[in-house]
């Protein structure tokens, strides 16, 4: 950090701490110094890590969501919708875009304001240079194991009677859901499920002590991705489980909020279908089977 700290002599605007490190750090790419501008010109830690962190939480959550609303507003790739009986009106998608924001604002925001000295706590960096590709790959493939772990035995303790209806009943309210409704749950349920995705990669690095806060923002990125995609409603020739078979996708989702059991996991198969809770035609015709040989 002491090169933000350095910095505080620059020019107060932040194009002017940007020009001012390329002067005086050559061996900075632009990404680098654009990041190292930042926090210069803000001048606090928290602030600085709050700000960048909640909008671009809001940026990817509601662009990545914009498409399936033009979508299903539009009728396109009707042909391709799951449950193509149940296409959510605009009203829908503005009443769970309200819920979402209410959310955002009164739950995720004071998590995100903390998160920053917990993560420092722990030796999170936020420093440059940048950890290479590689770093950031095989961590990123780590946590996407870890949360998935989480996710399937959290989601499916969510199910038992009492608490499926006093927290998890409000994720079931569209029976068939839209990429906007990824995050329409309950305030416990995102601290329960949102464990997986923040918590996971801060133990990570409480035990290792390697892992720098970009890694941490690609990583949510793409976590945000896969789960608007598996909301979305639609499965395509192209979707990415033709590719790889264990992975979950919008058809084993859809599944699970359109029968309410089964397919707990969020990116991966395998849980579902090692502890026998994988929900699709060929699992229930195997179970039939079972149950008449028995």
């Amino acid at each position: 950090m002491s090169l933000y700290r350095n910095s505080t002599a620059l020019p107060l605007t932040y194009w002017g701490q940007f020009e001012a490190l390329g002067e005086f750090n050559s061996n900075l790419n632009i990404p680098e110094r654009l990041w190292a501008a930042w926090y210069a010109w803000m001048q606090n830690d928290v602030l600085a890590t709050g700000i960048m962190s909640f909008m671009m939480h809001e940026m990817v959550y509601f662009g990545r969501s914009l498409p399936w609303i033009l979508i299903d507003s539009m009728g396109f790739f009707k042909g391709y919708k799951i449950q193509n009986n149940k296409i959510p009106t605009l009203k829908e998608q503005w009443d769970c875009a309200k819920f979402v924001l209410l959310s955002h604002f009164t739950v995720e925001l004071p998590q995100i304001w903390l998160f920053h000295p917990m993560a420092q706590f722990f030796g999170l960096s936020t420093s440059i240079p940048f950890p290479s590709l590689w770093t950031m790959a095989y961590q990123i493939a780590i946590f996407f194991v870890m949360e998935d772990t989480w996710h399937y035995f959290s989601h499916r303790a969510l199910h038992w009677g009492p608490l499926y209806k006093a927290i998890h009943k409000i994720h079931h309210q569209y029976s068939a859901p839209f990429g906007l409704a990824a995050e329409y749950a309950s305030p416990i349920e995102v601290m329960i499920l949102g464990f997986g995705t923040v918590g996971c990669p801060i133990v990570w690095c409480a035990f290792t002590g390697d892992l720098h806060i970009l890694t941490m923002y690609i990583w949510i990125v793409l976590r945000l991705f896969q789960a608007i995609d598996a909301h979305s409603g639609y499965e395509f020739p192209w979707s990415l489980h033709h590719f790889l078979p264990f992975w979950a996708g919008a058809d084993h989702h859809d599944l699970h909020h359109e029968k309410f059991i089964g397919n707990y996991s969020s990116s991966f198969r395998w849980w579902d279908y090692v502890l026998d809770t994988e929900y699709n035609p060929e699992s229930i015709k195997k179970r039939r089977a079972e149950k008449k040989a028995q």
